[in-house]
């Protein structure tokens, strides 16, 4: 069992999984971080594909803090509800960057998140957070996969996912 294991968290269903595993690896005394990375992009993106830009309604950082705050709030509370020290960390910053420093300047015993699933082109377009985080090799990674494959999704980034 492990003394400090960090969570990443973006709003989804399928990331919340990665708790339940989470709370099995842990120590009766010991910690869940609960992590997650609010990135919204200030400029168009350009690239392979037409460029997008933040629509006029879309929420900014400011706003998006204190939304993912009371999501990680939240999820936190009913970790400490089952006898689990949990707290959590909302952070402006690439998901990845977020994750990686987080872990480190932590010292967690290891990351325990779960996969969108993606493959092929999916893949490719949208980059994986989860391999790039394995490849910092700051700590073990627990890996949940998805039960189901994500569908073919436009090669749109989206970088909300907060409830």
């Amino acid at each position: 069992m492990l003394k400090h294991v960090l969570v990443p968290l973006d709003g989804s269903k399928l990331a919340e999984e990665a708790l339940a595993y989470a709370r099995e690896v842990v120590k009766p005394d010991g910690k869940i971080t609960l992590v997650c990375a609010i990135e919204v992009q200030d400029y168009p993106t350009y690239g392979y594909y037409a460029p997008l830009t933040v629509p006029d309604n879309a929420p900014s950082k400011n706003e998006l803090l204190p939304i993912a705050q009371h999501y990680l709030d939240g999820l936190a509370a009913d970790l400490r509800k089952a006898g689990i020290n949990a707290v959590y960390e909302v952070t402006i910053g690439d998901p990845v960057t977020v994750i990686t420093e987080a872990a480190d300047r932590l010292h967690v015993n290891a990351i325990v998140m779960s996969t969108h699933g993606r493959s092929g082109i999916g893949r490719f377009l949208f980059g994986s957070v989860t391999n790039q985080v394995l490849s910092a090799k700051i700590c073990p990674v627990l890996v949940i996969p998805s039960k189901t494959s994500v569908p073919n999704e436009s090669p749109v980034k989206t970088t909300e996912h907060i409830n």
